[in-house]
């Protein structure tokens, strides 16, 4: 028989290990690998929900706020700082209302002396001693005196009053300005859905997008590079059959063949390269000179520079490393209080436990950027020395391991980071490259050098001397560097550099162009 087995529930204890993310240790993590702004719009919506952090400024002392000894009620304040300028509660005082009188009246002196039509809204309190205070001059920025150029969309609803005289085909044009994109074209499919909105018929919208594309810049509301160089082309009154079958291959064009060209448009040499010189003259951007959202300047998170005995020198830049400090003044006298209720009490201390927490965490990453921005100008010192041409190749793992951490902390670090150095600014992962080998055992060559060095090649070619990749490869295996050709083609397209027939089409068709201008 067979034997039946009981069932019962039994209690057990066992031990085990596991690694466990805490939520701050995630939070660290990721400010670890925040860029610059992203890290001060992080701290400031902390600081927003955190009564006891505050933000210093770069002129700001470290005592203000965090460390401010208290003060008792009724006691004078006084009117200097410690180092004998007015101090910030000057501007909060009476005297901010004079000098707002003295604004004022030098406002409405400006209004009596200019006509009424060149005036100025009215100036607001205080706005003539906006910037000015303790600091200096603390909130300027130089890039607001830069004059904007008037935007695309701005020229083009002034021309439209002048070319529309019908109100209701006015308002459909600018409704289809509204459409124009920073280069000057337009989306066809957006065009036409735009029209079918406003009610229009499919040959009305055509003929408002026609009024349209006679506006200035010529070329402007183009649905394709065709279409751009067309308008333009007709405005010249050079948009013969030749022209247009001309751009009706522009991809013939791009690929420098010109003997199917030449077929195809029934055009002898001098004729076609007439044309081309028709085309050069031409904007395939109409759009690109009037004012767009302005690039924003890369700021360097570490400076390098080198010291008086010949060694490097890395600092962060206190620019992007914000200062957060801990309210403790303000800590103290909330529980110098009276009895505060229990939620309000575990309020507070969950605040001051995650403003420490904060202010740690900042500090561990910034030393651990340091820690990594000092390893990778150790490794590429001879970079720094003689360029790029001695550029090391460095992984992140060999990073890692110099300094004690691990190889995603490393990854994390060098993520949106940038080092400026004596040659220029660089993204901390431009200096991690792979290696390749050398001929004879030699020393390895980075692959950012290599890709520098057939660039060069390329770049000091003649129209007569175009390199093949074989040539490449021969060259390159002359100067110690062992590599494929099919690595050669990968680093050329990577580069956006065309082949060996291209490059002979382009030089020599750049010679017969400019032999005819």
């Amino acid at each position: 028989m067979a034997a039946i087995m009981a069932l019962s529930a039994s209690l057990y204890q066992r031990q085990s290990q596991s690694l466990v993310m805490t939520p701050q240790l995630m939070q660290s993590i990721q400010l670890l690998q925040m860029p610059h702004l992203e890290l001060l719009q992080f701290i400031e919506l902390e600081i927003e929900r955190n009564p006891l952090l505050e933000l210093l400024t770069g002129d700001e002392p470290e005592e203000t706020g965090a460390e401010a000894a208290p003060q008792e009620e009724g006691s004078e304040r006084s009117l200097l700082n410690d180092s004998g300028d007015l101090s910030a509660e000057w501007y909060e005082s009476e005297n901010t209302g004079a000098a707002n009188g003295l604004a004022a009246e030098m406002d409405q002196n400006f209004r009596e002396a200019a006509p009424e039509e060149d005036l100025p809204g009215p100036v607001a309190e205080g706005a003539l001693l906006e910037g000015f205070g303790p600091s200096g001059g603390e909130g300027f920025e130089p890039d607001d005196m830069q004059a904007q150029a008037p935007s695309l969309l701005d020229h083009i609803l002034q021309q439209i009053a002048f070319v529309f005289v019908d109100p209701r085909d006015r308002r459909a044009a600018e409704a289809l300005a509204g459409l124009i994109e920073d280069t000057g074209y337009v989306d066809g499919t957006a065009v036409a859905e735009m029209a079918a909105r406003l009610g229009l018929k499919p040959e009305d919208g055509e003929r408002i997008l026609k009024g349209l594309q006679s506006l200035e810049p010529a070329g402007v509301f183009a649905r394709s590079l065709k279409e751009c160089l067309s308008i333009q082309l007709g405005q010249l009154n050079r948009l013969d059959p030749m022209m247009e079958a001309l751009l009706d291959h522009l991809d013939l064009l791009g690929k420098r063949d010109f003997q199917s060209l030449k077929r195809i448009c029934k055009a002898s040499e001098e004729d076609l390269f007439a044309m081309l010189s028709e085309i050069r003259r031409l904007n395939p951007k109409p759009g690109s000179g009037f004012g767009g959202s302005m690039a924003e300047a890369v700021v360097a998170d570490v400076i390098v520079r080198q010291g008086p005995d010949m060694s490097w020198l890395v600092d962060l830049n206190p620019a992007t490393q914000p200062r957060v400090l801990i309210n403790q003044t303000y800590h103290s006298r909330v529980l110098a209080g009276r009895l505060r209720p229990e939620e309000d009490q575990q309020f507070l201390g969950n605040c001051l436990q995650t403003a420490n927490w904060l202010v740690r965490s900042l500090d561990q990453r910034a030393r651990t950027i340091l820690k990594v921005a000092e390893e990778i100008v150790r490794q590429q010192d001879a970079f720094l020395l003689n360029g790029i041409d001695h550029l090391r190749p460095l992984t992140l793992k060999a990073v890692a391991d110099a300094i004690g951490v691990h190889e995603s902390t490393v990854s994390r670090v060098t993520s949106n980071k940038y080092m400026e150095t004596p040659r220029g600014v660089f993204e901390l992962k431009y200096f991690f490259t792979v290696s390749i080998a050398a001929m004879e055992g030699g020393d390895a060559h980075s692959a950012e050098a290599v890709r520098n060095r057939i660039k060069a090649l390329i770049a000091a070619e003649s129209a007569t001397e175009i390199l093949s990749d074989d040539d490449i490869v021969s060259m390159l295996a002359g100067a110690g560097i062992q590599l494929a050709r099919r690595t050669v083609a990968k680093y050329r397209e990577a580069m956006n550099i065309p082949s060996s027939v291209q490059r002979r089409r382009e030089k020599m068709a750049e010679a017969r162009l400019n032999a005819t201008l």
